[in-house]
């Protein structure tokens, strides 16, 4: 069967084609990210190092280095020149991505465990949250480096709210916290997951959260009037789930990163298509709003670009 016509019938036209590819580290890559233009592509994972890439090419541009340990999580701050790296290494470091990279900007410290993901909040320049694997979760003003406080409920990842920044979403265990920014309550508890949760996302509104566990992926409405409930879930037989992203124009696209392969999953029609991509788990997936690239990182070292 031809494979771009099966495609089409399945998934509403929709195609995914690599455009780049390149050897992003002599290590596991396990993160990425895009700056908020899309100009600019990090990667980072086990060599210790962050890599500022030209999105058009992947060209290198810089590197950062200073951690001790592997790298967790990158992330761009939406609004400044700023990158910021999570490792196990306990620390967050801040980095200047401008056209002069130097030495980290401050190194946070306080956490007793290590460090697993990071994110900046999407309008407060000031505010950068991180989550251990103890299950801490520490808010940190970039500015003076202080802990502005210190919560429980994420110990895999966390993500803002896009946008509004209301919200922060935290996977722990086999459970994702929606807790409220500005006082920390709990506001939604989303269970359904029978494995731990790798991976969390929201939709560019900032509606919808997906999560992903090794056997399931599962979408959340969280807009006005919904209660945090499961809209949609995935299973596939013999499939390793790992990473999601929201594709940039439809929103009924949601591109999961498994072993070897990315689906892409009409959550409308329910129906998914197997692409081949890489060599190992793909740990990571970014896509920019700005360019509608998505890139993917493996520990097969490689990263890749997709439109």
């Amino acid at each position: 069967m031809d494979f771009d016509k099966a495609f089409a019938d399945m998934v509403s036209g929709f195609r995914l084609t690599e455009i780049s590819a390149v050897k992003a580290s002599a290590m596991k890559v396990i993160s990425c990210h895009f700056s908020a233009d899309g100009k600019w592509l990090v990667t980072a994972g086990h060599d210790k190092r962050a890599v500022l890439w030209y999105a058009d090419g992947l060209k290198p541009k810089a590197t950062f280095e200073g951690h001790s340990s592997l790298i967790t999580d990158v992330r761009f701050s939406p609004s400044m020149p700023y990158l910021a790296t999570s490792s196990f290494d306990r620390s967050v470091r801040i980095w200047y991505a401008g056209s002069k990279p130097h030495d980290s900007l401050c190194t946070l410290m306080g956490h007793s465990a290590s460090i697993m993901s990071v994110d900046f909040h999407p309008n407060r320049d000031d505010l950068i949250c991180s989550c251990d694997g103890d299950g801490e979760m520490r808010y940190w003003s970039i500015t003076n480096g202080n802990c502005e406080g210190v919560y429980k409920g994420g110990s895999a990842m966390i993500r803002f709210q896009p946008r509004l920044g209301r919200y922060v979403a935290a996977a722990e265990e086999n459970v994702v916290s929606v807790l409220d920014v500005e006082t920390q309550a709990c506001l939604r508890s989303l269970q359904g997951h029978y494995r731990p949760i790798h991976y969390v996302c929201w939709n560019p509104s900032g509606e919808y959260v997906a999560s992903v566990s090794e056997d399931a992926v599962r979408v959340w409405a969280l807009g006005s009037g919904n209660d945090g409930e499961c809209i949609h879930e995935l299973s596939l037989k013999n499939t390793k789930f790992h990473s999601c992203i929201f594709h940039p124009t439809n929103p009924s696209l949601l591109i999961i990163g498994s072993y070897q392969s990315l689906v892409i999953w009409d959550m409308t029609e329910n129906k998914t298509m197997v692409l081949p991509a890489h060599e190992a788990i793909i740990a990571s997936l970014a896509v920019s709003t700005a360019t509608r690239l998505i890139a993917s990182a493996s520990h097969d070292k490689l990263v890749k670009l997709w439109m």
